[in-house]
């Protein structure tokens, strides 16, 4: 009758440091929630801010860590690799990867490998390897690893995948914000903005935002026809091009008139 009682209070002894961080939640906000994408667009800086709410004290032993991520539609993608054959480079090996997104930034208070495990980095897939999904391809190539850090470093040339370690501010423990700029050449469809909130370099809350990307005005005029109606797309650029032919050709014979 007695080792009942105990077993209930070892259990909540047990469980007490994670009933204390699960008090702390998120309350963030974004500068915008929406980007139009028009002929003159060339970027767009996102603010990304929020505070920790909490219905007990701070816990003191260990100090909260911030991390953000945004990540832009994802494709499948095929990766190929040139070989030289015969004094001639030729394609000679591809790996077609499931899933890459087209944008991705991770930004933190610190350090990734200090302020985060490598347990809740695969269960929350935050770090941008987490999030490419190629299941299967070893059987495609020997050395399929390969071409997933072909495609890492050609996207990060591109200012696609963007690791921002240390900006995150955050102050007191309870305000953060972080300012996350999005190329030109982004891609239509919802960006996915995650928060985390870490101790022990373990998640203890997390939430999650959209921002809607979407062209507008005749950008996405030609966007609908080209995807909705190829067919009238090819014949109206062949009909453009042999005016803008037309017209060059008419302006240098005045001119040399």
């Amino acid at each position: 009758m007695i080792r009942a009682p105990v077993l209930v209070v070892a259990l909540l002894l047990a469980l007490a440091p994670q009933l204390v961080l699960a008090d702390e939640m998120i309350v963030s906000g974004l500068s915008q929630n929406r980007v139009s994408i028009t002929a003159d667009f060339d970027g767009s800086e996102i603010l990304i801010y929020g505070a920790v709410k909490r219905d007990a004290p701070a816990p003191g032993d260990s100090p909260l860590e911030v991390i953000i991520t945004v990540e832009g539609p994802a494709s499948p993608v095929m990766v190929r690799r040139k070989d030289r054959v015969a004094g001639i480079w030729v394609n000679n090996a591809a790996v077609r990867i499931d899933s890459a997104p087209s944008f991705y930034a991770v930004a933190t208070t610190g350090p990734l490998n200090h302020i985060l495990s490598d347990t809740d980095n695969l269960r929350f897939g935050i770090t941008i390897e987490r999030v490419i999904r190629a299941v299967g391809i070893a059987a495609e190539a020997d050395d399929a690893g390969e071409f997933i850090l072909a495609l890492l470093r050609v996207r990060t040339d591109e200012d696609r995948f963007r690791i921002l370690e240390g900006r995150v501010e955050l102050t007191e423990d309870t305000l953060f914000r972080t300012d996350v700029v999005l190329p030109a050449n982004l891609t239509e469809g919802e960006y996915k903005v995650r928060l985390f909130l870490l101790r022990d370099q373990k998640v203890v809350a997390h939430q999650e935002r959209v921002i809607g990307v979407r062209k507008v005005g005749l950008e996405r005029f030609v966007f609908k026809l080209a995807h909705e109606r190829p067919l009238v797309y090819g014949l109206l650029s062949l009909v453009l091009a042999a005016l803008a032919g037309w017209g060059a050709s008419a302006a240098f014979r005045l001119f040399r008139a």
